[in-house]
């Protein structure tokens, strides 16, 4: 698919707001990686950690100041890589001075936030991108392409669970932002959980209703600790899911039940691909890249120079904040 091109220049010069441990090896280096980009200024609130990581990363520019990065000139694009409750506040910035945008996942807190990050975008008609960047991972992708194969016939249902056992910073009460209910009202769920949901609208298309149940069993943290949660999907495919985090143990299997076989794999654990037919049973491993973000920050390279229509844009990132909260009954 072929569309207007948004840059008419090389390269594209990235700012990134919020340059912590996600940005290290995950996300950070593919936008200087990547051919036709250029990382040209990072922010943090800290700015001596703000500078150790522009040294490290041999990024010519760093500040404190997310408005230095915004409001840049020689700024063209901005990703931001900051816990969920600011993403509004920071994406409606950018919106306005009509700058492309990456944003962490999930897209924002709630269904209503982030319905409105991506109207401001819409209006300026500015390229959102949320970092849901399992849709451009081959591994994923090998999995879409059996499903539009019909390697397993015609699917009927889809289930996801999740579990694992509290963590050693769970259980010391010390503070994270990601147990937080003013920041992530869903906990893990809301870190987590968003990547399987969206990928799973990208396998097998918009969620038409869901519904659930959260609940916090352990009293760790002020966040929602269990989820439980159904849908149907647009074309008939109903899903159910099941989200622990107070198990015995850890365990991350999604199977995709068909007329004909199941597919199984995990949505963020390391582990082969496996398809069960009446041929025999398949067994897959496709690795992941060194910076999972690389075949993300690829299309948007490819979309912003209008070569691909990128996977995971505002219009997806929405419809995923719209399901989860329809799971945890928010409406």
């Amino acid at each position: 698919m072929n569309f207007t091109p948004f840059f008419n220049h090389k390269p594209v010069r990235w700012g990134i707001i919020g340059c912590g441990n996600v940005t290290e090896v995950k996300s950070g280096p593919p936008y200087r990686l990547i051919r036709d980009f250029e990382l040209a200024m990072v922010m943090r609130r800290d700015l001596e950690k703000a500078k150790d990581y522009a040294v490290r990363h041999g990024v010519p520019g760093f500040t404190s100041d997310a408005g230095e990065i915004i409001e840049n000139p020689e700024i063209d694009a901005v990703y931001i890589a900051t816990p969920p409750d600011t993403h509004k506040h920071y994406g409606l910035q950018v919106a306005e001075v009509g700058k492309p945008c990456c944003i962490e996942k999930p897209m924002a807190p709630s269904y209503g936030d982030s319905l409105e990050i991506y109207t401001a975008f819409e209006a300026k008609g500015v390229p959102l991108f949320i970092a849901y960047y399992r849709r451009s991972l081959p591994r994923f992708n090998t999995i879409k392409e059996w499903l539009d194969q019909e390697r397993i016939g015609v699917v009927r249902h889809i289930h996801w669970i999740k579990t694992r056992t509290p963590s050693p910073l769970d259980v010391s009460g010390a503070y994270n932002w990601r147990t937080d209910a003013s920041v992530a009202p869903a906990g893990y769920f809301d870190d987590l959980a968003s990547h399987g949901l969206d990928l799973f609208t990208y396998l097998l298309g918009n969620i038409q209703d869901a519904g659930g149940f959260a609940t916090n069993q352990q009293g760790l943290y002020s966040a929602f600790d269990t989820v439980s949660g159904s849908w149907i999907h647009e074309n008939g495919i109903t899903g159910t899911g099941s989200w622990n985090f107070g198990s015995y143990r850890p365990e991350d299997v999604v199977t995709i039940y068909g007329s004909e076989g199941e597919i199984r794999f995990s949505v963020l654990d390391e582990a082969p691909l496996e398809m069960v037919t009446g041929k025999g049973r398949e067994s897959v491993f496709v690795e992941h890249p060194k910076h999972l973000h690389h075949y993300h920050v690829d299309n948007m390279r490819k979309h912003l120079f209008g070569e691909v229509l990128h996977p995971s844009l505002g219009d997806s990132g929405v419809h995923t904040s719209w399901v989860m909260d329809k799971i945890l009954g928010v409406f």
